[in-house]
Formats: C-alpha cells, structure tokens, sequence
C-alpha cells in the first residue's frame, strides 16, 4: 500500500499566503506612515541619503533656534542702548543749559541734583536683564553685575550722591553658531558700550633692561599674545601690535616703560597667562592677576574714563557753578560718551542686519531639504493604493485556491 500525503501542499500554500500578507502589511505600514523605508534594507542608497539630509536638517534647525535667540538678544541690547542716549540726551540739554551763564548757583545745583538721579538711571540700564534672566552687558558673565555704584558726600552738597560707578569687568563676549562654523558674538561688554575715552596706561617701571626669562603669554582684550625666552620690550610692543588687539602698544621715551592705548573708547582688559607674569614684571597690571577690571598695577598711570565719569565730572561742575568747565570739558566728555553709544548701536544693527539675513537664508535651506528627505523617503500614494488594491485581490484568490486544494484528506483518496 502506498502513503499518500497531503502535507506538502498545505505547507507550500501557508508559505505562500504568508509572505503576501506580510507584503500587504508592509505596504499598509508604508500608507500610513507615508515613509517607504520602514527598514534599511527596503531601499539602502536612500535610507542612506535620508539619514544625512535628517542630519543636516537637524543642524538647520538649531541653527535657526540660535538664530532667533541672537535676534531677539540683539533687539534687547539695542533697545537699552537707545534708553541710555535718551538720558545722555537730558544730561547734555541741563549741561547746555548751566553753561549758558544766565543761571544762578541755585539754579545749577538743581540741574546737578537732576543728572545724579539720571546717574542712577544710566547704571540701573548698564546692569539691565534680558528676558532669560542674563545681564545684557556682563559678557559670558552672563550673573555678574557690570557695574555697582558707590553714593559718598562731595563738597558744597550734604545730601548722598554717586562719587563713583564701579566697573566689575566682564569677560569676553557669549558666541553662538548660526550657521556650519560660523559665529555671531552675541554681547556688547559694559565696558565697551558704556565707555567715552580712549584708555591709556603708562607702566613707571624702565624697562631697558628688561628680559624674558621663559616663555609665557599674557591676553590683552581676549587675544593671547606670547613671549619667548630672551624678548625685550621692543619684541612684546611688536608683538601686542601684531596681535590683532584694538589696542596699540609703544615705549614711553621718558620712563622706558610699556604704553598702552586703545584704539577706540572702551576697556582694556589685560591678565597674565598662568604661570607667566610679563605684564606684572612690566608694571601694567597687579601681581594677584584678578582679570577683572580694574586691575592696573599701583604705580601705573590710568587716562580715559567711562561715560559715568564723564556725567559725574559734569554733574560736580555744575554743583560748582563752573561754567568753563561745563562748556569745555563737560559737555566734550557728554559728547564722547555719546558718540561711543551711537558707535555701539550701530555695530548693534549691523548684527540685527546679519542674523536677519541669515534667518532668511535658513527660511529658505530649510524647505529644500525637507523636500530631499521627502523625494528619497516618501511613498506614491497613488502607486501604494494601487498596489495595494492588487495585493488583496490576490490575496483573495489564493484563498480561493487553498479552499478547492487543501479540503482532501486521506479518506477522499480511499475512495
């Protein structure tokens, strides 16, 4: 008797319904989800040009987030920068007005005590915040109060007054990248916006003699500027003025000492390297190498003050009813300050102009590759339901088939 199987045929067909209904469901995975690439192997070449384009998109985006963050940063600074020339503004208006000469003591007294108030304006907008809780004009100190102010008497009024407007320093400008290595520096120091002279500093200390007796670095204003064994002050002053600093450096020909000015009106910053101590061995600055301004050395000579000196030089004048000074010098040192602040505000705009652009130019980069990622990922709709449609009509008809195969067993061939 011979054995009559019908295994090999309900195997088969199993198989063959299996690997159409995992297509079909691979198909409906594809419909709703709208990405052909449900697995790698589905498509590697493009799976692998989407996962760059994602990457790069990713990138984008970021940059785009960075982009606003710098503008509305931007539109923060510029609008206390604008707040700070409206009171420069007044305090010019009463500086004009008390060196007209048809005012009595009293008279200008009372302008004095107005600008002391508008003192504490100025102050209260050099330490403003921004809406995340950084100040505006501390740096990457993002905490660090710029400035404090400091109330005393002064002679000829009883009553507490400004004397001095501390400056704390702050480090070097926050970055943030807006585009692939490219960077927008995102503050304007305080002691840069809120600055009128330019500085110089006269180290008293002769340096004829003096020599570098190991290598070292000291940073002027951020940029680092290094010494080798054997250099003398003539190959630091080339050095500092080949370092790309605003600074310019020379030798005084009275006391041979080092000399440092700025090329425009803000701060200097300066700090040995650790390890090193050039500038403290030349005079310049404190042997505790404290980056945060002021630290000049005792003996060094200081010119060029902030706008806070220029208004509270003025203010004491006309508590004075010195109106020469006020004509002169007062309103001179009002006017310098304000020409920095309109030169702070411009670099401000320029910044706004840059990030404007490039927000655009990402407005645009961004969509087009969104349409990469779509062209290599996406599925044809109308193919898919297609498709579809003829895969469960298939799917149907192998049913059928199985029905009028599978059904006979062993007892139908007995018979």
């Amino acid at each position: 008797m011979n054995r009559i199987s019908s295994d090999m045929v309900n195997t088969d067909m199993q198989f063959y319904m299996r690997r159409q209904e995992d297509a079909q469901h691979n198909l409906m995975n594809q419909i709703a989800s709208g990405n052909r690439l449900q697995m790698l192997r589905d498509d590697p070449l493009a799976a692998a040009s989407t996962v760059r384009y994602q990457s790069y998109l990713a990138r984008l985006e970021r940059f785009e987030t960075n982009v606003l963050y710098a503008k509305n940063h931007y539109d923060q600074i510029d609008i206390n920068l604008q707040r700070a020339m409206d009171v420069m503004h007044r305090v010019r208006d009463l500086a004009v007005t008390g060196a007209n000469g048809i005012y009595n003591r009293e008279d200008t007294r009372n302008m004095a005590i107005e600008i002391n108030e508008l003192i504490k304006e100025l102050v209260s907008i050099s330490n403003a915040d921004g809406p995340d809780g950084n100040r505006l004009f501390a740096g990457d100190r993002a905490f660090t109060e710029p400035f404090r102010l400091v109330e005393g008497t002064i002679d000829g009024h009883g009553d507490l007054l400004v004397v001095n407007v501390e400056y704390r320093g702050t480090g070097p400008t926050r970055r943030t990248e807006i585009s692939n290595q490219t960077y927008a520096d995102l503050d304007i120091g305080g002691g840069e916006a809120f600055w009128a002279e330019r500085m110089q500093i006269f180290s008293q200390v002769d340096a004829r003699e003096w020599r570098a007796d190991s290598d070292g670095s000291f940073f002027i204003n951020g940029h680092e500027i290094f010494v080798r064994v054997g250099d003398t002050l003539p190959s630091v002053v080339h050095s500092i003025n080949e370092s790309g600093a605003a600074i310019r450096a020379s030798v005084d020909p009275l006391t041979q000492g080092l000399v440092i000015t700025g090329t425009h009106p803000h701060m200097i910053r300066m700090e040995d390297a650790q390890g090193s101590s050039t500038l403290v061995d030349l005079g310049i600055i404190q042997a505790n190498n404290d980056p945060s301004a002021p630290n000049w050395a005792p003996t060094a000579r200081v010119a060029g003050g902030s706008l806070f000196d220029m208004v509270i030089r003025l203010r004491d004048a006309l508590f004075r009813g010195d109106q020469d000074f006020i004509g002169g010098l007062g309103i001179g040192g009002v006017d310098l300050a304000m020409d920095n602040l309109r030169a702070r505000m411009a670099d401000i705009g320029s910044r706004q102009e840059r990030v404007s652009m490039t927000w655009e130019r990402l407005n645009k980069e961004i969509p087009n590759v969104n349409a990469m990622i779509v062209r290599e990922s996406a599925v044809d709709m109308a193919e898919a339901i297609t498709n579809l449609g003829m895969m469960e009509f298939a799917h149907r008809a192998t049913l059928q088939t199985a029905a009028r195969i599978i059904p006979p067993t062993l007892l139908d061939f007995l018979r």
